[in-house]
């Protein structure tokens, strides 16, 4: 009977996880389409969000990272971070999928569809082969500190040198930077639902869901930054896997959870850089300038 349960909380944590993909491949491609309306010179300014917020597709756009937000909590109260994450690399050929489509002129035939299936099946077999688990519901708050001290280090890193440079390269620090901070709130939303399932109290009393929600403002605001530096496709790689890799880190070290070991490690690595070759593919994609959905911004339309 235990066997059953399992399998049920996985399949539904493995649901919960591919709408929190899709919503957030929705998301990202309106707020792309409204942040490459928004002037070079409010780059990395508060004023870049107050424009966005008098953009109606900016607002469908968050509506959805709501969506997303929601299915993301439901998938961490079923299951490990490490299975979770890694589910959102589908982010990436969803997202181009939906950008081909709300582009004018372009053809879904022209995406790259040997890198998607490739890129999608390493994704299911990576899983499958290294069946993460055996997650502790919570970690102890000497672990948060030393997570918190290091990630910040390596925020502070990515943004200062994210800041001396433009373009792709900015958009694709930046989407890093937002990749490293979406990984920290699913952290603490996770630590956050074990403090829910003790009670409304325990909940509310704690330090995590806040953490969460301020770990999750900046993200979104550097997403924003990353989005308005440069195309779709430099910065979504960067945040599909880097959030996949970091979140596996922070399962690992914080809440215990596993992998398979032994000679389960060179199907995993394989599966890693089958991943990564797809995702490389993709941002190669003609369709990665994103040039097809800009001339349409660019484009007077009513937002």
């Amino acid at each position: 009977m235990s066997g059953h349960h399992v399998s049920v909380h996985t399949l539904l944590c493995v649901l919960f996880a591919l709408l929190t993909a899709g919503s957030n491949a929705t998301a990202a491609v309106l707020q792309r389409k409204a942040a490459a309306q928004v002037p070079p010179e409010r780059s990395m300014h508060f004023s870049l969000i107050a424009d966005l917020m008098r953009r109606k597709v900016w607002l469908a756009g968050i509506g959805m990272v709501i969506v997303a937000a929601v299915a993301q909590a439901a998938a961490l109260a079923t299951g490990p971070i490490a299975l979770v994450q890694p589910i959102f690399i589908i982010e990436l050929p969803v997202t181009l999928v939906l950008a081909t489509l709300v582009g004018r002129n372009v053809k879904l035939n022209q995406l790259p569809w040997a890198a998607i299936v490739v890129t999608t099946v390493g994704l299911g077999a990576g899983l499958a082969v290294a069946a993460p688990g055996g997650a502790t519901e919570s970690a102890q708050d000497s672990s948060w500190v030393i997570a918190l001290i290091a990630t910040g280090g390596f925020l502070a890193v990515l943004i200062v040198t994210a800041v001396g440079t433009r373009g792709e390269l900015r958009a694709a620090l930046l989407g890093l930077a937002a990749a490293c901070g979406y990984a920290l709130t699913a952290a603490l939303m996770k630590n956050a639902m074990a403090d829910l399932s003790a009670g409304a109290s325990q909940f509310f009393t704690t330090w995590h869901i806040y953490a969460a929600a301020l770990a999750g403002v900046g993200s979104l605001f550097l997403l924003q930054n990353a989005l308005q530096a440069g195309s779709l496709v430099a910065s979504q790689p960067m945040l599909t896997v880097g959030d996949a890799l970091i979140s596996i880190a922070f399962g690992v070290t914080l809440f215990s959870e596993n992998f398979r070991a032994g000679w389960w490690l060179l199907p995993e690595l394989f599966a890693l850089i089958v991943i990564v070759a797809g995702c490389v593919q993709m941002a190669k994609s003609p369709l990665a300038s994103d040039k097809p959905l800009v001339a349409q911004e660019a484009a007077p339309t009513v937002q």
